[in-house]
């Protein structure tokens, strides 16, 4: 149903109510966000997959600009999982362009500093390059960094990042015995995707599901979690600062 001119101005008092409660507050520095209900959005208007995936991909730069007003550093957005490359071709290959067609148009923007996670060989070579060629087109871009999860499973990001420890031990000569008496957290955690940035915060789920499907597995162990009810290309910018503001009302204990 579309919104009247009554429930927008309602709603533009509640975002500057939300945006002035976050101006003294501690704002996440790293968000994850997974990006889902494209499909189901596609159904409501009978239209077909497509159609959600690439309204899905023009919601991209209005919640990092959002993200970027109040000063996040980090935004990773989940676009592919690894078990989404086992959809149906015709849908895999359209959401594939698109996903390579939007990233490009973040990069181009040169807005924001873009990082590709995932395992960029089970992908097409073509779909990697673009990649590639966004991150290296961002590289001196100072400000928020855009992570894009692409081909991104959790169990897939901690068996690589474990091959590539033991690769790198291997080179120096050590056995499996010796790699496995030293080995530490930290270590594992150096040879990630994520390598060298914070763990997530504040983790977005959209369009009602409660859980998290390995997404960033291994970096969300004391991050705070949203469930949104709102399909992805519905959210909206009152959506984005709600998950903000619980966050901020959240007492983080770290464990501790």
């Amino acid at each position: 149903m579309a919104e009247s001119i009554v429930d927008r101005a309602l709603y533009g008092l509640y975002e500057r109510r939300l945006q002035r409660a976050l101006r003294t507050a501690e704002v996440p520095h790293h968000i994850g966000i997974m990006m889902d209900g494209n499909r189901r959005w596609a159904r409501q208007v009978a239209a077909p997959p497509a159609h959600g995936h690439r309204a899905g991909a023009e919601k991209i730069v209005d919640v990092l600009g959002w993200a970027d007003q109040i000063g996040v550093g980090v935004v990773t957005l989940w676009m592919l999982s690894t078990d989404n490359l086992r959809r149906d071709p015709q849908e895999l290959s359209d959401l594939v362009t698109i996903i390579e067609e939007a990233v490009a148009g973040l990069a181009t923007s040169r807005r924001w500093r873009i990082h590709a996670l995932g395992a960029l060989e089970l992908l097409p070579e073509s779909t990697a390059e673009r990649l590639r060629a966004a991150e290296a087109l961002t590289a001196d871009v100072e400000g928020m960094t855009v992570n894009v999860a692409v081909g991104y499973g959790g169990r897939q990001e901690i068996a690589d990042a474990v091959r590539s420890l033991l690769s790198e031990h291997g080179a120096r000569g050590e056995s499996v015995e010796q790699v496995a008496q030293s080995l530490t957290v930290e270590e594992i955690a150096a040879h990630l995707y994520t390598k060298g940035q914070p763990d997530p915060d504040l983790v977005i789920r959209t369009s009602g599901e409660q859980r998290i499907g390995g997404f960033l597995l291994w970096q969300s162990v004391h991050t705070e979690f949203y469930f949104c009810e709102a399909y992805w290309p519905d959210f909206r910018r009152v959506d984005f600062l709600r998950a903000v503001r619980s966050y901020t009302t959240r007492e983080r204990r770290l464990g501790r």
